[in-house]
């Protein structure tokens, strides 16, 4: 996850959204997904208790901004926020890497409680080849490049799992398996880091792989390169769903994938000039989405609209047009996009624009926000324009329906109850066997008196829950519980007047 460094002006305070009409954008199935990476060294040095309280703060507030699914960085540099026999602790968790948290705890399972118990779904986040970050001076001894140093090359600061290397597939394949087995999360998520991104003077030590692992004799290296990536994300995707196929499995790769330079270019282009995925990183994504190799797609539109050599709104228009074939959702970085203003309303920062060209693009299904800290510290006034208007009611994931269409059946025997003085909608799940058919969460509607149930209607949501009850706030009208299965296939209704 590459960051765009700059100062943030105290004039920004001054770019309020709300001196504009702004339309509400919230639809009822909208992915609305937060980063939150380790690798900035944000949790060293803090005590068990002091990072639970901070998570759990960070959580709430997200919550209270409307998004809904959480990505959380568990593998930087192949090591671990999480317990594994497979590699060591991370040094961005403890300060050593090998090194257990005291006292103990493992991140990774409490960021998945944590998260399901505010309705919101837990994403995996790992950096699959990268072995070690520029900052890491030391490596454990039973970390894989310390154990296994012909499986990496030294890149710009940097080691480097060899993508050329077929076995440091099949080792980043076992990790993955190991952390969608014992963990009940809802997705494993990787970033732009594939081969390394170009820095002047250095070259790709990997004539040696290009020589054994290239069985179909590719002559041109770049094409071999990217090969080597197809057949991992591939083969990932594949690891993933062999385990458990409800878990998704999504990519955010760099924003630009190709520049356009002719009109009889093959490769389809956008109107840039920057790095991109296809030539520089060998990351061939469009080819992920139509062949179905990954199940949503989250390209990094860190810039701004009118940026000289990568302008937001072609870049959007570009993913939206050639990305239709899996879901596509939207990387936004909060502080470059309240930095800037809107090229035709100077008097704003550049979110209203943004959310309207969301809205506008038809593939468009949701956004992520890098990175989560900057919403909850309320950057520009993003967190409160979220909660406020663009994201002020709940909303279901969006459907996968190449995964599952099926849906649940109905909660029954809808009833309510006085608990401690104060009424209380209980329901009993519905019958249901299998990833397919088991009810997972519930949506909670209500409807004043005389009103007609629409659960099409998302302002009538009242909670999403994975609980089998709802504490009632709002006296009279109708109560309606739908059930939600593993990929949010909504049930039929069950109504309760009241």
């Amino acid at each position: 996850m590459r960051k765009i460094l700059f100062v943030l002006p105290v004039v920004l305070c001054l770019l309020s959204c709300a001196s504009t009409k702004i339309e509400d954008s919230s639809n009822k199935r909208e992915f609305r997904g937060a980063w939150i990476q380790c690798v900035n060294g944000q949790f060293q040095g803090m005590t068990t208790a002091a990072m639970q309280q901070t998570l759990a703060y960070q959580l709430d507030e997200l919550k209270k901004d409307g998004v809904n699914a959480i990505i959380f960085q568990v593998r930087p540099e192949c090591d671990a926020l999480y317990e594994s026999k497979l590699e060591p602790w991370s040094r961005f968790l403890t300060g050593q890497q090998g090194r257990a948290p005291q006292p103990y705890w493992d991140p990774l399972q409490w960021m998945v409680e944590q998260c399901h118990a505010r309705g919101m779904e837990l994403h995996a986040w790992i950096n699959p080849y990268r072995a070690r970050t520029k900052t890491t001076t030391a490596l454990a001894t039973n970390h894989v490049a310390a154990m296994y140093p012909d499986r990496v090359f030294a890149y710009d600061g940097l080691l480097i799992l060899n993508p050329g290397n077929p076995i440091n597939r099949d080792y980043i394949c076992k990790v993955v398996q190991d952390i969608v087995r014992r963990y009940d999360v809802d997705g494993l998520h990787i970033d732009d880091y594939f081969y390394p991104y170009p820095a002047a003077g250095q070259k790709i030590p990997d004539d040696r792989e290009f020589q054994l692992y290239n069985p179909y004799n590719i002559q041109n290296r770049n094409d071999w390169r990217r090969e080597n990536v197809n057949i991992f994300i591939k083969e990932l995707h594949k690891a993933i769903h062999d385990v458990k196929p409800w878990v998704k499995f999504g990519v955010s790769p760099f924003g630009i994938y190709h520049n356009h330079k002719t009109s009889s270019d093959p490769i389809p282009g956008s109107a840039t000039r920057g790095l991109q995925n296809y030539d520089d990183l060998y990351a061939d994504v469009l080819l992920w989405v139509n062949k179905g190799w990954i199940d949503y797609c989250v390209p990094q539109l860190y810039w701004e609209i009118g940026h000289s050599s990568a302008d937001y709104e072609p870049l959007i228009k570009f993913w939206n047009d050639y990305s239709a074939n899996r879901p596509l959702f939207i990387g936004e970085d909060i502080e470059r996009t309240v930095k800037n203003v809107d090229p035709k309303n100077p008097g704003q920062n550049q979110m209203p624009a943004k959310m309207r060209l969301h809205k506008q693009m038809k593939n468009v299904g949701g956004t992520v926000l890098w990175y989560a800290k900057a919403a909850v510290d309320n950057v520009g006034n993003y967190g409160n324009m979220l909660r406020k208007v663009y994201w002020k009611t709940p909303a279901l994931q969006p459907r996968m329906t190449f995964i599952d269409k099926t849906n649940p059946k109905k909660p029954r025997k809808l009833k309510v109850l006085q608990m401690q003085g104060d009424p209380v909608l209980f329901w009993t799940e519905p019958s249901g066997k299998g990833w397919k058919h088991e009810a997972v969460q519930y949506v909670v509607y209500h409807f004043a008196p005389g009103e007609k149930v629409n659960i099409g209607d998302p302002s009538h949501i009242v909670e999403i829950t994975s609980n089998t009850f709802h504490k009632i706030r709002k006296a009279g009208g109708t109560y309606a519980v739908t059930a939600l299965d593993r990929l949010s296939n909504e049930s039929k209704p069950a109504k309760l007047k009241r």
